[in-house]
């Protein structure tokens, strides 16, 4: 496991930058979990491209093999920003994610290159493309309190009480998605008007018109994929990854463990149940239900192109036709 990341081509944001300009080419590279996203990055050029990771368990340290982060071939092979970049104790939320990927692109066109946005995490794609929705800001003491009352009380709880007074966002978040859920019983508390009332903006953020492209496989393929890139994590060591989080002094409520390929050992180490089988049937059933509602969301955007990852020369083709348009 790596604590202290030093591959040279992955990069944070450190430090302010100016506005980014976004008439400059921009791609949206998006598909289900296990569709063969890193696998098309790598036929990219790396002399004309970097990529800003879009999984929101990928910018967390020490998860590397549960998330399916790139591994450090790929990091060396083109240069990514956004990954190894938080703590897995804190909170990284889609304004965090907006920020920083507004001034990586900011950085990779600097240096002359097109920032590919590449990742499974679909609210981080709508929100960058049209921004934030119009609900108030986060309210540290109304925050701690909701943290309070779940610690208390129990998952079960929010997501039954987020069922009560927000019924439409209840039906979007996952009951494992304990951030979504507190921020949505922050924003009712906050101002009595439920999250899912407050619209997201409909016009593109500063003009960005980006080449969208959506992955996709055949349902019986993507499920194949699933079952080998789970038996695969489990080879190059899952098990010993959770082990050394536990060591470190892991919480089940930490929001980097709650993706799919962590909260699944914590949940079993709570109830005492700690099977590998077990364990990876259920990582492999609730990547399933994922990569479904992955392509329910995804699909929402109305000029996603979408290819077959194996299509490449489709695909290099259509980025290099995008592209020529901005060269004129």
């Amino acid at each position: 496991m790596r604590f202290s990341p030093e591959l040279s081509k992955v990069k944070s944001i450190s430090k302010p930058l100016k506005k980014p300009d976004f008439t400059k080419p921009i791609l949206f590279i998006f598909g289900p979990t296990g569709v063969g996203k890193t696998e098309l990055l790598l036929d990219l050029d790396p002399q004309r491209f970097s990529v800003i990771n879009a999984d929101s368990i990928q910018v967390y340290r020490y998860l590397d093999i549960g998330s399916a982060k790139a591994d450090q071939s790929v990091q060396a092979a083109i240069q990514h920003y956004l990954i190894d970049i938080q703590d897995p104790w804190q909170q990284f939320s889609v304004g965090d994610f907006i920020e920083q990927a507004d001034q990586a692109c900011q950085e990779i066109w600097s240096a002359g290159k097109v920032p590919v946005v590449c990742g499974g995490t679909a609210y981080y794609f709508k929100h960058f493309l049209f921004g934030l929705s119009e609900a108030p800001p986060s309210d540290e003491l109304i925050r701690d309190h909701i943290a309070s009352q779940i610690e208390q009380n129990g998952r079960a709880w929010a997501y039954e009480y987020l069922k009560r007074v927000d019924p439409v966002s209840f039906a979007r978040i996952h009951s494992s998605d304990i951030y979504r859920i507190s921020r949505a019983l922050e924003v009712w508390e906050t101002c009595g008007r439920p999250l899912s009332s407050f619209s997201i903006p409909s016009e593109k953020r500063n003009g960005m018109q980006p080449l969208i492209i959506g992955l996709q496989r055949e349902a019986e393929v993507l499920r194949e994929r699933l079952g080998l890139r789970i038996k695969t994590m489990f080879d190059e060591g899952l098990e010993e990854e959770i082990r050394s989080l536990i060591r470190m002094g892991a919480q089940a409520s930490w929001p980097g463990l709650q993706g799919i390929g962590y909260r699944e050992f914590f949940q079993a180490r709570e109830h005492g149940e700690w099977s590998r089988s077990l364990i990876a049937d259920q990582i492999e059933r609730n990547s399933r239900f994922y990569a479904k509602r992955q392509l329910t969301f995804f699909r929402s955007f109305a000029e996603a192109v979408w290819k077959d990852p194996s299509d490449k020369e489709d695909i290099h083709a259509l980025i290099e036709a995008y592209l020529k348009t901005f060269s004129g």
